[in-house]
């Protein structure tokens, strides 16, 4: 009988899929990413692997719902940049997770970095806040960044 063994199989391969090790986000201990150079440009990520511009001053901070302009920069394989960027949110102090940008595609080579590409961005409350990037379906990369209060 075909039907058992058919059975058996999807339960075995459902088992495997929950074992399977997912990518575990940079920078679980909740510190505000490092600051490096690339280009002529100031960047808040991870030096060499992705980052967006970013000086901590009054022109690029982040303030709960005010959108500002940020230019996404990526390291990598070509193939390890194919796919559309989505970025989700994670609060720390709330838990709350949103989705920051939906999908862009990448440009080529600018500022140093392999792949590129300008964003929109705002996050809804003050603290910390954890954005992991995404190409395509797999995780990227994280930038932890602070939300100020208002002046």
């Amino acid at each position: 009988m075909i039907y058992p063994k058919i059975v058996l199989m999807a339960v075995l391969l459902l088992l495997a899929g929950c074992s399977a090790e997912k990518p575990i986000p940079e920078n679980k201990d909740w510190k505000v990413s490092h600051l490096f150079k690339s280009g002529a440009y100031t960047m808040i990520g991870q030096e060499g692997k992705l980052g967006f511009i970013y000086d901590n001053g009054e022109v690029v901070r982040f303030y709960p719902n005010k959108k500002q302009k940020y230019m996404w920069h990526f390291w990598g394989k070509p193939e390890e940049l194919q796919g559309s960027l989505k970025v989700m949110g994670i609060s720390k102090e709330t838990g709350e997770k949103i989705t920051v940008i939906d999908a862009l595609e990448l440009g080529g080579p600018n500022n140093g970095a392999d792949g590129h590409t300008p964003s929109q961005m705002s996050l809804p409350s003050p603290g910390l806040w954890r954005l992991d990037a995404y190409i395509g379906e797999k995780l990227f990369g994280s930038i932890m960044v602070q939300v100020h209060n208002q002046k």
